[in-house]
């Protein structure tokens, strides 16, 4: 799952796919490169100036039209909480709906399910959109991942999400700690034991800078070692900044895991 922020402000690129003619090239790239998904944001993750739902739509539904027109088989996802995002998106060819806040607005499931479109349901540790964490605490943190995601999962199959188009998300960083963000990574096999696909957003976040001591743009490292882990522990969705660098560790560990065979084949054989 390829990260397209439509957004001046992201984290991580600072707005390098703001403009429509640089995100249609970051998209074409990204396919490229191996990625299934393309994952669409019109507002950042952290705090920062307001962004009206009228302007998020403005900067995802016409761009997700014309990735549908160009890349009529590609998997379309958008990042966003907002219902009233959910309904426009969807009519313009999304097929996911990337709920990282974690069901903060109930209303996104029930657009989901109207639509017939997949929905991404993650641990937020109830935080409110666009804030930060401060002194957060769990008894037992992957408990409470697994309360809270299979909770939405199941509620967004009985309004009517087709069960295969359901995900879950530890959200790493999100309503988290580093200490908290590490402990879900190696408890992974306790969501993949539920059933549903696990999904993982570890590209070049907090929890990798601050557990490698590293700034943003070097982070590179520390996030495919998190997700090669993540691979082998089961997670089934990535959703990442460098593509052909994340496809590269996934192919490696699921050949050693042996769900997948060598690209080539030469060696011993001639």
């Amino acid at each position: 799952m390829a990260i397209v922020n439509r957004t001046p402000d992201s984290f991580y690129d600072k707005g390098a796919t703001f403009a429509a003619a640089d995100a249609f090239a970051a998209v074409e790239r990204a396919v490229s490169e191996g990625a299934d998904i393309i994952d669409i944001g019109g507002v950042k993750a952290g705090p920062g100036e307001e962004v009206t739902v009228e302007e998020e739509i403005r900067r995802t539904a016409d761009f997700v039209a014309e990735v549908r027109r160009r890349f009529p088989d590609l998997v379309i996802s958008v990042d966003t909480w907002r219902h009233e995002v959910g309904e426009a998106v969807c009519a313009a060819g999304a097929d996911l709906l990337n709920d990282a806040w974690g069901g903060v607005d109930p209303e996104l499931a029930v657009v989901a399910a109207r639509h017939g479109v997949g929905l991404v349901c993650t641990h937020a540790g109830g935080s409110q959109p666009r804030t930060r964490p401060h002194r957060v605490r769990y008894d037992d943190v992957m408990a409470d991942i697994l309360g809270v995601t299979t909770g939405l999962a199941e509620r967004a199959v009985a309004l009517g999400v087709p069960r295969e188009s359901v995900i879950i998300d530890p959200g790493h960083d999100f309503g988290k700690n580093t200490r908290h963000s590490l402990e879900a990574t190696r408890r992974l096999p306790e969501m993949t034991a539920t059933g549903w696909p696990v999904l993982v957003s570890l590209s070049n976040k907090d929890f990798v800078g601050e557990t490698l001591d590293r700034p943003v743009r070097d982070r590179l490292l520390g996030t495919l070692a998190t997700t090669a882990v993540s691979c082998w522990l089961g997670a089934r969705v990535y959703r990442v900044h460098e593509v052909a660098e994340t496809r590269q560790v996934l192919d490696m560990v699921t050949a050693i895991q042996g769900t997948r065979p060598p690209a080539v084949s030469r060696r011993g054989l001639a």
